[in-house]
Order: structure tokens, then sequence, then C-alpha cells
């Protein structure tokens, strides 16, 4: 298991654009990935977890994945969410 706290930059947040881009690209992972907010799991593979969030611009979370392509699948992820998710 890998984490790492990351920082939401797009100005929106992860609002549905956005949670749906990060989505698409969670789910070509086989591990198992997830968002810590306020000591709660999210599932980050569950569009429906990811809205619930309600992750503003500068709130920080930890992202955690668990499985065989975990460390790949933390370093893509957590760029996204920290800079890629503009658009």
């Amino acid at each position: 298991m890998v984490e790492k706290k990351v920082c939401v930059t797009n100005e929106i947040g992860l609002h549905a654009k956005a949670a749906s881009k990060f989505l698409n690209d969670a789910v070509k992972y086989k591990s198992n990935i997830e968002f810590i907010k306020d000591d709660k799991n999210y599932n980050a593979k569950s569009i429906i977890s990811i809205l619930s969030l309600c992750a503003h611009k500068g709130c920080e979370l930890i992202l955690r994945c668990e499985g065989e392509d975990e460390q790949i699948a933390l370093d893509n992820l957590s760029e996204l969410i920290e800079s890629r998710l503009d658009y």
C-alpha cells in the first residue's frame, strides 16, 4: 500500500467533469484506489464517491493505492489531481 497527500488545484474542485476525467484514468489500474478526507474513505473508482468528497480548490486529500500497480497508479493519479484537471 502506498499513499500521498495531494492538494486539489483545479479552480472549481472535483466537480463532475474533473471527477469523470479522474475516474477514466483510475479505472485503468488494477489496484484499489481511494481518497481519504476527514478520516473517511472514498472509493476513487466510483463517480458518486468522488463527488461526495466535495473537494474544492485547495482541499487536501490522501490518495491511497493498493495492489500490483500501486506505485504507478499513485504517481500518475496524484499528478493528475495536482496539475492536469483544469480545462
